[in-house]
């Protein structure tokens, strides 16, 4: 006979027990997390805006909040209060930019101005924050408590907070390079180097180059022959921070959509159209037009055939995401479920650390977003069937979609969360009721965007609330008090954040640009919503295109491409760009590679990775506060200093070692002594 002894489970201690009084929810913690969440969601929106991607806003948080609030003597429940509403305004500015341009780009916002627009996008932003708040408040106690959920960067942000010489370290790692990054950037606007350059390239030669159409000699010949352009990488901190954080893999990823779409797509079908160009769109009687005319043209190509065919890939590609994530969207969903029957039926805790907002005013919540949406939703469908129609679905979508988001940060943080995947699943649902429902038209598309906006934003902020409530939750914080500090700042971000996209479209405008969708502002997930919007409702789709890009991805799915919608969106992006995002990943890979060569322990290699990510991430930060302050320039169209009228190529290229240097030295020099203890890792 054996018996079987059961060992009692070790009971969770937090890091601040839950009988211990200190100050946590006070003035200056909640406005240093308010500055933070307009500076660090600004910051994000002028990078996605541009470079189709965000940074996660945790780290930097912890970081400022603690160097800051230290001065100040703060406690270390302050420092999680700042920390926690300081980065909720990223996830706010990522929900953002990936569907607010898409309203301009789809034509259902004809005019983006500050009268037309910020009401409703700020109404957007702040019912889409809201309702992923809601959410995550009833789930929060089962899922942070969750032993399956991991929770990578909720350890590591909170081990930052715990470490404090580590984090005074990091601080002056993240300010100073911030610092650096943005004076990189104003000289390269003022002219001191020349910050990017595209070269003409023949590619045959127009009148003379042919193809003939069979073996003989005497087959038919097609005339062919043309010029394309070819950019060199943009000297640009924010692109190369961007490849440094994403590594060389996804780096060269990226950048390999973008040699496809520049080195073989638009060249290919310059050379065999440039006749038929050159006889439609070139002035009467000219012959071999001139080099003006080819850039506009390869643009042209780019803009409105290689494009598309760039979403058709993003499609399969978010898709497949999801695929991949099947089962842990099937656990989400069924936790959602059952988290939500157990919420409704258990009591309130009574120890600090498990006190929630009150179950009364979550539903009551809820049943007011349900409400107003309801006529929002109708001024867009112009239908109150539509309307009720759009809502019901924006809640039961947005509820699954935010329990999903949050288990998917609970298994792989919130820097790997494929918002823009589940936001792309709402769109094609909202999409297919508005055409069963007889919804057509701009005001169909509107309704579809409108749902995939809140979706999207409740989604996002979800995540990353969840996120940083399992950094409560180790460090012993209070959630209702992080609760309503996140309702502070969702609020102050969504009435903050739509300045910054008028800025930087307007100021787009008046530098020759088109706004949103221009090559400076590509906004490339805005794009998809706004083509799958507009395709599926408004029946405007470029559908051979978008085939054509869909055999792509399932082509580069075949051949086991780690992520199809990476390698989709480089082609839908600049030339400068991902080559500029993948001189980071090069960067990293050398820094990398030198630290393997020297004789470092773990701590010390987690210390160099750990310094390269917060140069990566002061670079961003440095040129996207310093992009904002330039956009204001061009908006209010005063002009910049210019320092040479024709800055020389090879000026650029110093500048491009200078950086590349800096970042492959600042890492090394900060591994510090083999003795010191190891620093918070997995930050990435």
């Amino acid at each position: 006979m054996s018996t079987t002894i059961s060992t009692p489970q070790k009971k969770f201690r937090s890091y601040v027990p839950d009988d211990t009084t200190m100050p946590e929810f006070t003035l200056r913690a909640v406005l240093l997390g308010l500055i933070l969440t307009v500076i660090l969601g600004a910051a994000n929106a002028y990078l996605g805006l541009r470079a189709g991607m965000t940074i996660a806003a945790t780290y930097p948080a912890a970081v400022i909040g603690m160097a800051v609030l230290r001065i100040m003597k703060g406690s270390i429940l302050e420092e999680n209060i700042a920390r926690t509403v300081g980065s909720i305004g990223e996830s706010v500015a990522a929900g953002a930019i990936f569907t607010i341009p898409a309203f301009v780009l789809s034509g259902a916002w004809p005019v983006f101005d500050f009268e037309h627009a910020y009401w409703k996008s700020s109404i957007l932003m702040l019912v889409g924050g809201a309702l992923g708040i809601l959410f995550v408040t009833l789930l929060r106690r089962v899922m942070v408590e969750d032993p399956e959920l991991p929770f990578p960067e909720s350890v590591a942000a909170s081990q930052i907070h715990i470490a404090g010489q580590q984090g005074s370290r990091a601080a002056k790692i993240l300010f100073g390079n911030m610092g650096f990054g943005g004076i990189v950037y104003l000289l390269g606007q003022f002219s001191l180097f020349s910050v990017s350059r595209d070269f003409i390239v023949n590619v045959g030669n127009l009148g003379t180059s042919f193809v003939r159409m069979g073996r003989s000699a005497t087959a038919a010949k097609l005339p062919v022959g043309a010029v394309t352009t070819m950019s060199a990488p943009q000297i640009s901190p924010a692109y190369l921070g961007v490849g440094y954080i994403i590594g060389p893999r996804l780096a060269s990823l990226n950048f390999a959509g973008g040699v496809i779409a520049w080195g073989l797509l638009v060249p290919l079908i310059l050379f065999l159209g440039g006749p038929n160009l050159v006889a439609q769109f070139a002035p009467a009687g000219t012959i071999l037009p001139d080099s003006k005319f080819w850039t506009e043209q390869a643009g042209t190509v780019w803009g409105f055939i290689v494009r598309p065919i760039a979403v058709g890939g993003m499609l399969v590609g978010a898709c497949f995401t999801l695929f991949r994530m099947r089962k842990s969207l099937g656990s989400g969903m069924a936790r959602a479920v059952s988290d939500l029957k157990k919420s409704a039926a258990a009591h309130a805790g009574t120890a600090r650390t498990q006190r929630d907002l009150n179950a009364k005013f979550v539903f009551s919540g809820l049943l007011v977003v349900l409400i107003s949406m309801v006529f929002l939703y109708k001024s867009y469908a112009n239908a109150w069937n539509a309307g009720m129609v759009a809502a019901i679905v924006m809640l039961i979508v947005g509820f699954f979609f935010a329990a999903v988001s949050g288990n998917l940060v609970g298994l792989i943080g919130s820097s790997n969360n494929p918002i823009s995947g589940l936001t792309l699943a709402a769109l094609v649902i909202a999409a297919l009721l508005m055409v069963l429902m007889g919804v057509s038209g701009i005001h169909g598309v509107a309704a579809v965007l409108g749902v995939a906006a809140v979706v999207c934003i409740s989604s996002a902020v979800a995540g990353e609330m969840l996120q940083d409530l399992k950094v409560g939750h180790i460090l012993g914080g209070t959630p209702s008090k992080m609760q309503i500090g996140d309702f502070m700042g969702v609020t102050v971000a969504s009435f903050a954040l739509l300045p910054v996209l008028l800025l930087l479209n307007q100021a787009n405008i008046n530098s020759g640009g088109t706004g949103f969708g221009d090559r400076q502002l590509s906004a490339p997930q805005a794009g998809l919503m706004a083509m799958l919007a507009r395709g599926i409702v408004g029946g405007e789709m470029a559908w051979p295109l978008i085939v054509v890009g869909v055999l792509m991805g399932i082509a580069l799915i075949m051949i086991e491409v780690k992520s199809p919608m990476l390698f989709a969106v480089g082609m839908y992006l600049p030339l400068e760009t991902t080559f500029a995002i993948f001189l980071g990943g090069v960067i990293r890979w050398i820094t990398d590679k030198i630290r393997d060569s020297k004789d470092f322990n773990d701590a010390q290699k987690a210390r160099v990775e750990n310094a390269g990510v917060l140069t990566a991430s002061g670079f961003i930060a440095g040129e996207a506060l310093m992009g904002i302050v330039i956009a204001v320039f061009k908006y209010k169209e005063w002009h910049l200093p210019v320092i040479f009228q024709h800055p020389n190529v090879v000026s650029g290229f110093i500048v491009l070692v200078i950086l590349a240097v800096v970042m492959i030295r600042v890492p090394l020099a900060n591994a510090g002594r083999p003795d010191e203890p190891a620093p918070p890792t997995a930050i990435m």
